[in-house]
């Protein structure tokens, strides 16, 4: 009889784990998908070699870096669409060269200890960090960019990263055709479609829509809430949400069950516990 009991208990055990499995970091502990927001932004200025080194140095997860191109098809790394917050320069983005877009300060006006940092191109970022940490590929603007997703195509593919095997290339856009576009040349990599405050009220239709083409659904912290996040999994995506800068929030969102956070400070999230 005690055997029989035995038997049950353990059988029950069993059942109940394969449904309390949490994600598994690479070295078998439950956390949190840790995300650099275009490097670890809060040490080092933005979509830099420094910032990108500083996440690497944290041991984030990922890195996420923002594509844009230069008026001779290049492909770089920056924000805004003109230069003028991140750098000692004016105007658009698309109307530099890429000689001429590196020729810019792009660390001085975060401090002078990183004076001379530029802006780095696309190949710089995925040859220095391939199979070191994830990348985050976010397609900034592909609307001003005709060609774009052939371009990030193209040098991932030379370096055959077209077919990773390790799930550390994503990419991702607020401009969801954009996305669509890529997951058609880049059917082996995983996409997401960002999301603003506007989507707070996005319907499980729409959300069965993404999940045709995308793998994540990445939104505003804001509009973050339990039911999003179930509603997100139902649909069968996973759910990243931007842009944490205090503590307070990389908490409240591991609260919400998401399945990783895009930071600012690495260190607000390191180690975060996965919600079971």
């Amino acid at each position: 009889m005690i055997r029989k009991l035995t038997v049950l208990a353990l059988s029950a055990i069993f059942i109940m784990s394969m449904f309390t499995v949490p994600a598994l970091a690479s070295n078998g502990q439950s956390e949190m998908v840790n995300v650099a927001h275009r490097g670890a932004s809060g040490h080092a200025p933005e979509n830099t070699m420094a910032a990108f080194e500083k996440a690497f140095e944290m041991k984030a997860d990922y890195i996420e870096i923002d594509v844009q191109m230069t008026r001779d098809g290049r492909l770089v790394a920056i924000h805004d669409t003109t230069v003028n917050r991140t750098t000692n320069g004016n105007g658009f983005v698309g109307d530099y060269t890429l000689d001429e877009i590196q020729q810019l300060d792009a660390g001085s006006w975060f401090g002078e200890e990183f004076a001379g940092e530029q802006i780095p191109t696309f190949e710089e970022i995925i040859d220095e960090y391939r199979g070191k940490i994830g990348i985050l590929i976010e397609l900034k603007s592909p609307e001003l960019y005709p060609g774009m997703e052939e371009k990030v195509t193209e040098a991932l593919t030379q370096r055959n990263m077209h077919k990773p095997n390790n799930g550390k290339i994503i990419i991702q856009s607020f401009n969801h055709e954009s996305v669509q576009q890529s997951k058609e040349l880049l059917p082996n990599i995983p996409h997401g479609v960002l999301a603003g405050v506007t989507w707070a009220d996005v319907t499980d239709e729409q959300l069965a829509q993404f999940a045709t083409y995308a793998d994540f659904f990445n939104p505003n912290m804001n509009i973050v809430t339990d039911d999003l996040v179930n509603r997100v999994h139902f649909a069968g995506m996973e759910i990243y949400a931007y842009t944490v800068r205090t503590q307070e929030q990389a908490d409240n969102l591991f609260e919400r069950g998401v399945d990783g956070i895009i930071t600012d400070f690495p260190e607000y999230v390191y180690r975060h516990p996965v919600k079971n």
